[in-house]
């Protein structure tokens, strides 16, 4: 058990901290903050929650990471998939701006939360390597696909919905006939606008003489001078006269306390919707915190993380929040700005908790469609396509999985999609264990080595025949190897002795054991003997404990090698 210091992470960074580190993490914080207070909102109204949800969600759940998170980069919130996820789990219980709907996203939040907790408690962060790369980048792609796709009814000011991509595309041409022009018009400028911010802005501000730090700071501000100049225009030329969405009042003030419902009924209908979003959440999340840590060569505890993030979305339930988790894009923001510890987060709480108390106000007139747009810009950077091109031309069962993913995702919903995702990065793992490599080797001449008679050029003797085992032999694979053994041997009357070469096997389960154990009682019938050669030592333990070496009717050598010197019976056959 790790030491109860272990638990809090900011006791380790906190006793370094100095003043040119304070002063990093307050640039830092400045940064995401300005990000933040836009794509908060923006995701508040992805999740189908009022936008104040958004910002609540950002304050507590961050000064909790900093205390319990490892990452010193990464930044907790609300992101585009979960609050997918969200809006797709709640949406089926309770109506949208209804009390039932804000309370089945706390009480999902909260779950969310015990979740993660009861996984970082038990140590089960491997759980997340269950689930493949290929998988979850296809589950991301059509979430950004679906995410994208659900915006446009806000850029064209119609009231469009559904779950999957067909029913938005039918809600959507059913729409287009009731299009408002001028909605339309602040969302293809707000979106071609942030565009251009991202690839255009820096670049002229850079050969305009800006400063590459000032240049960054306002090129990061993009989504900020999009919702300032859309206010701004719908404020002074009346636009909501003329049917322009708003976001409306806001509440004044900071995150209030909230208490997630405790309804039986309601905690079983979100329970796998819950799980399936702890799962991706922390996936995501490790992700970002991995590859960060790795440029600093800093190191994260993936189980610490489970407990970090699960503090993050029990804060935001009991704070009026949303299920959060750590972003990819605020936190390479985050990194990009030098913030080197998590105090940057906590900084960053502060200053939404400072725009919640005195800014509200001056969003009344934010029109939805350019917080569509800002969640439109974002998302279509999460679409990686070429996944599939890459996935077919290196595996097709990875292909597979990918395009099942991306196509049920698409289809069905994004529960249906990541379970989806879940069940087939399983049974691929299990598909493949389940038929281990076996190569038959031989001995390359002038050398110690054995290397694959299918692609070197080696010796072989008659009488041996030589299995390499690619892969620990456990119930799922274990009849597989008996099968091959037996394919390999029966039909050749010149063969007398099978080795399994060992090199590759890190453990033998009880139910291999006994095919070990098949496999020599069935050669032994037919007068071959089997061998073993190079086991390892934790394996060798375990066939200690047991009769195995006893009743085995050949030898245990240390190295393939001795193996092949002592039982060669005539000089080797090129």
């Amino acid at each position: 058990m790790k030491p109860f210091r272990d638990y809090f992470p900011i006791l380790t960074w906190g006793r370094q901290y100095g003043r040119q580190t304070l002063s990093d993490d307050l640039l830092a914080a400045v940064i995401v903050t300005i990000m933040l207070i836009a794509q908060s909102l923006a995701y508040a109204l992805l999740a189908g929650l009022p936008a104040q949800a958004g910002l609540y969600a950002s304050i507590a759940p961050i000064l909790l990471y900093a205390v319990f998170g490892t990452s010193r980069a990464l930044a907790v919130g609300p992101v585009a998939v979960v609050s997918l996820m969200t809006a797709a789990a709640i949406g089926q219980i309770a109506q949208q701006g209804t009390m039932g709907y804000g309370a089945a996203a706390l009480t999902l939040a909260g779950l969310s939360g015990a979740i993660l907790l009861v996984m970082g408690v038990l140590k089960l962060g491997f759980l997340a390597n269950f689930l493949s790369h290929p998988v979850i980048a296809g589950f991301i792609t059509a979430s950004g696909i679906l995410i994208a796709t659900s915006q446009l009814g806000h850029v064209l000011g119609v009231g469009a919905g559904g779950h999957t991509l067909p029913e938005m595309v039918v809600s959507l041409i059913r729409a287009v006939p009731q299009t408002n022009p001028v909605t339309l018009a602040i969302g293809v400028v707000a979106t071609g606008f942030l565009f251009w911010v991202r690839r255009g802005l820096k670049p002229l501000l850079r050969r305009a003489g800006m400063g590459a730090r000032a240049a960054d700071i306002l090129t990061k501000a993009g989504p900020v001078l999009a919702v300032v100049a859309s206010t701004l225009a719908v404020r002074g030329l009346d636009l909501q006269a003329q049917g322009v969405r708003i976001v409306g009042i806001v509440p004044q003030g900071l995150p209030p306390l909230t208490l997630p419902s405790v309804s039986p009924d309601l905690i079983g209908m979100l329970l796998v919707p819950a799980l399936l979003i702890s799962v991706i959440g922390f996936v995501e999340s490790v992700s970002v915190a991995q590859t960060l840590a790795a440029k600093r060569r800093q190191r994260i505890d993936p189980d610490q993380e489970l407990i970090g993030l699960g503090s993050a979305n029990l804060g935001a339930a009991f704070t009026g929040g949303m299920p959060v988790t750590g972003g990819f894009a605020r936190s390479v923001v985050n990194f990009d700005a030098g913030a080197a510890t998590a105090a940057a987060g906590a900084f960053t709480a502060i200053g939404l908790a400072v725009a919640a108390v005195a800014l509200t106000p001056l969003i009344y007139h934010l029109p939805i469609a350019t917080l569509a747009a800002t969640i439109i810009v974002a998302v279509l950077s999460l679409v990686d396509l070429s996944i599939l091109r890459r996935a077919w031309s290196y595996s097709r069962a990875d292909f597979i999985a990918v395009a099942a993913t991306i196509l049920v995702t698409l289809g069905l919903g994004v529960e249906a999609g990541v379970s989806t995702g879940v069940i087939l990065s399983i049974a691929l793992h299990l598909y493949k264990s389940s038929r281990p490599h076996v190569a038959e080797v031989g001995l390359v001449p002038g050398t110690q080595h054995f290397r694959n008679i299918l692609r070197h050029d080696v010796q072989t003797d008659p009488a041996i025949v030589t299995l390499r085992i690619d892969e620990s032999l456990y119930f799922a694979n274990a009849r597989f190897l008996e099968d091959h053994v037996a394919d390999r041997v029966t039909p050749d009357c010149d063969i007398r002795h099978v080795i399994l070469m060992c090199s590759a096997i890190s453990d033998i389960d009880l139910s291999a054991l006994e095919s070990l154990e098949a496999i020599a009682h069935r050669l032994d019938t037919m007068g071959v003997k089997l061998h073993l050669s190079e086991v390892k030592g934790p394996v060798m333990d375990r066939l200690k404990c047991c009769d195995f070496l006893d009743h085995l009717t050949g030898r245990v050598f240390l190295s393939q090698y001795d193996a092949w010197d002592a039982l060669r019976s005539r000089p080797p056959v090129a």
